[in-house]
């Protein structure tokens, strides 16, 4: 049995500003001292020592949550790509206020985020549907590759809603949020029959 322990990066000056971040990866993306503390936190509720190993997203905010919660564990730690955070193409780095305004019928009203159509506009954006289909991907393969290990897996918002999205299957994309910063959600799959199930989603530990 494989078991995924999700966990979405700290708080970045961009978040603050309400900003699509995307696969942008300048300093605004970077933790923020609020997001480092959000770490530190995790780190000493969530001692991440009983895993075997952390794959993270090769994005900066992820890799300096990594390190936070690896400090004192120093587990093995490695890169993929399909762990980063879904791309809004001509929408990175713009603010959800200033696209709402011109785009007001691409906007869930509840969560005040994009609807899957958003790439009508954004045409260079990925499609929801292709981030989950990416995330599967990672799932599948590490559930092959570590058949009987804990994974620490550090990454963004709208991935882990991706890997949620990918288990629970439902027939609206907007019934799930995108989880908290460094919150954890927990997927566990059995090798044998090659079943994904999701036992918790957007915990916070403090």
């Amino acid at each position: 049995m494989t078991e995924f322990y999700l966990i979405r990066h700290g708080q970045t000056k961009a978040n603050v500003m309400k900003m699509k971040q995307g696969n942008i990866n300048t300093e605004m993306t970077y933790l923020n001292d609020h997001g480092q503390q959000q770490a530190q936190t995790l780190a000493q509720n969530f001692d991440i020592s009983f895993a075997d190993r952390i794959i993270c997203s090769p994005l900066k905010r992820a890799q300096q949550t990594a390190a936070i919660l690896n400090k004192q564990a120093n587990l093995p730690i490695s890169y993929d790509k399909r762990l980063v955070e879904i791309s809004y193409g001509q929408w990175d780095g713009q603010k959800n206020a200033d696209l709402k305004k011109i785009h007001p019928d691409a906007y869930n009203e509840y969560w005040n985020d994009v609807l899957p159509f958003y790439t009508k506009y954004a045409t260079d954006g990925e499609r929801f549907e292709d981030v989950v289909t990416r995330v599967h991907g990672f799932l599948e393969d590490a559930l092959n590759k570590y058949p009987n290990d804990k994974l620490i897996c550090v990454t963004h918002g709208f991935t882990v809603k991706a890997a949620a999205l990918d288990v629970l299957k439902p027939q609206d994309m907007m019934s799930i949020p995108e989880p908290r910063n460094t919150s954890v959600t927990k997927i566990v799959a059995t090798p044998k029959d090659q079943k994904f199930y999701l036992e918790y989603f957007n915990q916070i530990f403090n």
